[in-house]
C-alpha cells in the first residue's frame, strides 16, 4: 500500500480530565487529572492510521522548541516518516489545553506554528510515491486555504486520492469556497456542528444532502450518536459502538482514520463506516487523543462480537 500523505498541524495537548463544568473569569476549578499528549486533527489521524499499520508521512510546521521535538518524536516512535516537516526557529510549536468531561471537551488553542503551512510547501516531491493525502483542521491553517483547492488538484493528477476534515472554527464564521473545494475532494469528513454551520442547516440530514451535491463523499459524525452519509440517494445511518468513555478527545480524528483505512482498501461503504465508528468508539477509553486509539486486531474483534 502506498504511504498516506497527512498535511496539517502539529500541536502539544495539555488534557485536564474530569471537567464537567466550565471556568468562570475570576472562578477555578478543579480537576481529576492530567496529561500531556500529542495532540493536534492531523497529527492525531495520523498517529490513528499508523496504529491500524498503514505506512504515514507527515508534512508541516513546528518550531524549533521543547514543544516541536516531543510532536517529531511521538510521529517517529508511530512509525510516521517525518521528514516533510519543517523545523522553523522563528516559530512557536502550538499548544491546546483540553477541559475534558464526560459528555464533551471544550479546547483552548495557542496556534503558534499551525497557520504558518502553506499548500505551495506540498510540492509534486512531497506528493511522490504517496497514495492519499488527508488535510485537517481547515479553520485553523489559514496559510492553506487559499492554495487548497489546487493542491487537491495536483494530488489527484498525480494519482493520489483526497481527504478534508474542516475542524471547528473558532471563530464561527465557516467561511471557505465549499463549492470549489468539495468538487476537488474525495472525502468530506465534518462533525455534525461543522457539516450544519457549513451548509447552513439546523439538521444533520439536510446538511448531509446539501453537501453531497457536490463530487465529495460526505460522511457527517454525529458522536455518540454515530455517523451518517448518502449512498445512491438514501441516507444511510451507521450506529456508535457502546463503550466507557473516559475521555473524547480526538475521537473525530480516529474515526478519520478508521474510515480512511477501510475506504482505502477497498472495503464497501457500510464496512468503512463501521470501521470508523469502532475507531472513534475505541479511541474514547484512554485520556488524550492517541493513547488508546485502536489496532486493526481490536476494531476486527469488536465489529465480529457486534450486531
Amino acid at each position: 500500500m502506498k504511504p498516506i500523505l497527512v498535511a496539517g498541524e502539529l500541536n502539544i495537548d495539555y488534557v485536564l480530565s474530569g471537567v464537567d463544568e466550565l471556568p468562570v473569569h475570576g472562578g477555578e476549578i478543579l480537576a481529576s487529572g492530567f496529561l500531556q499528549t500529542p495532540g493536534s486533527s492531523s497529527m492525531i489521524c495520523a498517529m490513528g492510521l499508523a496504529q491500524l499499520g498503514n505506512p504515514v508521512r507527515f508534512a508541516g510546521r513546528t518550531g524549533r522548541d521543547e514543544r516541536g521535538d516531543a510532536c517529531v518524536m511521538a510521529l517517529a516512535e508511530a512509525g510516521i516518516d517525518t521528514h516533510g516537516i519543517v523545523r522553523d526557529g522563528a516559530l512557536a510549536t502550538g499548544a491546546t489545553v483540553v477541559l475534558s468531561g464526560l459528555r464533551d471537551r471544550a479546547l483552548v488553542t495557542f496556534p503558534g506554528a499551525i497557520a504558518a503551512l502553506k499548500a505551495e510547501d506540498i510540492d509534486d516531491a512531497v506528493l511522490a510515491g504517496a497514495g492519499h493525502l488527508h488535510v485537517s483542521s481547515y479553520f485553523l491553517q489559514a496559510g492553506m486555504q487559499p492554495g487548497l483547492a489546487a493542491l487537491f488538484e495536483r494530488a489527484r493528477r498525480a494519482g493520489l486520492t483526497t481527504s478534508l476534515d474542516p475542524g471547528f472554527d473558532p471563530a464561527q464564521a465557516w467561511m471557505g469556497d465549499w463549492p470549489v473545494l468539495l468538487s476537488h475532494v474525495d472525502v468530506f469528513l465534518p462533525n455534525e456542528i461543522e457539516a450544519c454551520a457549513i451548509a447552513g442547516h439546523d439538521d444533520a440530514v439536510e446538511a448531509l444532502l446539501a453537501l453531497s451535491s457536490y463530487r465529495a463523499r460526505v460522511v457527517i459524525k454525529r458522536g455518540a450518536v454515530g455517523c451518517i452519509t448518502l449512498d445512491e440517494g438514501a441516507v444511510v445511518r451507521v450506529p456508535a459502538f457502546v463503550s466507557t468513555v473516559i475521555d473524547t478527545t480526538g475521537a473525530g480524528d480516529s474515526f478519520d482514520a478508521g474510515f480512511l483505512h477501510a475506504w482505502l482498501r477497498g472495503m464497501d461503504l457500510i464496512q468503512a463506516l463501521r470501521w470508523a465508528s469502532a475507531c472513534g468508539s475505541l479511541s474514547t477509553r484512554g485520556v488524550g487523543g492517541t493513547t488508546a486509539q485502536a489496532t486493526a486486531g481490536e476494531v476486527r474483534v469488536l465489529l465480529a462480537d457486534a450486531p
